[in-house]
């Protein structure tokens, strides 16, 4: 049995002056954010940027034999930075608010783990339909040169990992329990807004989907008051599209 729910304000009481000045700063910090990340955390900043000859003539190694696996890994360091850190530094010199209270938390995450172990089971099947459509298998894993494993497969998959800590720190830590005093329950409904426009460069079966994920995995959160269970749902379901694909692909034998 899960917990109680957090308590939620009243959100005919909510509008006092502290709650809508906190909310209007995570709102116009996220967008900020967003912004940024946009243009210059993805891994397509990485190559045009020149960043991608910087680092294979300077790190040399896996980066010198598979340039393009660079920009995953700037896309993780970029998200930790613009999802994670920066929006930390507002909360604590901003807001002046402890971070446990944006869903930074590891105690008690445990007893709420259950339901996400069973959100990816009965996702498990889908995972499994889904990835025999064209649509998936031509856009999984995103770095092409994956399938070949070693450094190609690995370093790809770490960066696509860490920049997910970003996507549930930023989405349903940030926004979602920066909104909640003012707007109550409706923050989660706020935040799904752009967590789905995040996705429209995917294929339209996932980015409808991420409608509904952002509508649950922002209840669970406040639930539980904590990001951390969604991003290990999170990277398991990615994880697992991946290794899908690319078992349909026949190159499961080259990365294990």
């Amino acid at each position: 049995m899960l917990p109680e729910p957090l308590q939620i304000p009243d959100l005919e009481t909510s509008d006092d002056a502290d709650a809508t000045r906190e909310a209007a700063i995570v709102l116009v910090a996220g967008a900020i954010l967003l912004l940024v990340f946009n243009y210059w955390g993805r891994p397509g900043f990485y190559v045009t940027s020149g960043l991608i000859d910087w680092m294979a003539e300077t790190v040399g190694g896996p980066l010198t034999e598979h340039p393009g696996v660079g920009g995953y890994l700037w896309w993780g360091f970029s998200s930790l930075l613009f999802r994670v850190f920066l929006p930390l530094v507002v909360i604590v010199f901003v807001l002046r608010r402890p971070p446990v209270e944006f869903g930074f938390r590891l105690r008690g995450i445990a007893a709420h783990l259950p339901i996400y172990v069973t959100m990816y089971l009965v996702m498990l099947p889908v995972l499994i339909w889904v990835s025999s459509f064209e649509s998936f298998r031509t856009f999984y894993p995103f770095y092409d040169r994956a399938g070949e494993g070693g450094a190609a497969f690995w370093l790809y998959e770490l960066g696509y990992v860490v920049q997910f800590i970003g996507v549930e720190a930023f989405f349903r830590g940030f926004l979602t329990f920066g909104l909640l005093r003012r707007f109550g329950l409706l923050s989660i409904v706020v935040m799904t807004v752009p967590y789905t426009m995040i996705h429209f460069s995917k294929p339209m079966p996932e980015a409808t989907a991420a409608i509904v994920a952002g509508l649950v995995l922002g209840y669970l959160a406040v639930r539980s008051r904590s990001f951390v269970p969604g991003v290990i749902l999170h990277v398991s379901v990615a994880l697992t599209m991946d290794l899908l694909v690319l078992g349909r692909a026949g190159a499961l034998t080259d990365i294990f």
